[in-house]
């Protein structure tokens, strides 16, 4: 259990979007980090990790990518949208790249599978953001 929602809710400021979707991509990016680690580490260990480099390489790209938007999202005194739509949308395409090299080996690595279905979570909550930006 998280506590990124009750948070959001006791923050004294008002939320740069609605809470459930702010909340949402803040886990969602957190809890992508961590997979993606995990998963860089993962592949770390497979016999043919010489093979693995471009998906340990994005692994750790996107993980840290994730941490930064996470981090960015949690703080909302003098939230500057702009900044946030390049972030979050940044990591939307981290998510993706990732995503892809993951599922390219989904099916003989289950770490690679997990990642991957984080990485779409994640990526489809930062889109939510951005679109709730826009708005």
């Amino acid at each position: 259990m998280t506590h990124v929602l009750e948070m959001i809710r006791t923050h004294p400021g008002e939320p740069p979007v609605d809470e459930q979707v702010l909340s949402r991509c803040i886990e969602a990016c957190h809890d992508c980090a961590q997979s993606c680690t995990s998963c860089a580490d993962a592949c770390l260990a497979e016999q043919d990790a010489q093979t693995l480099v471009r998906c340990i390489r994005l692994n750790l790209d996107c993980a840290e990518v994730c941490a930064t938007t996470g981090n960015l999202l949690t703080r909302e005194v003098e939230f500057d949208s702009e900044v946030a739509r390049a972030v979050v949308g940044a990591c939307a395409v981290a998510c993706r790249v990732c995503g892809d090299e993951c599922e390219r080996h989904a099916q003989h690595m289950e770490h690679c599978r997990v990642c991957a279905e984080a990485c779409r979570e994640c990526e489809q909550a930062c889109k939510d953001v951005v679109a709730s930006l826009a708005a």
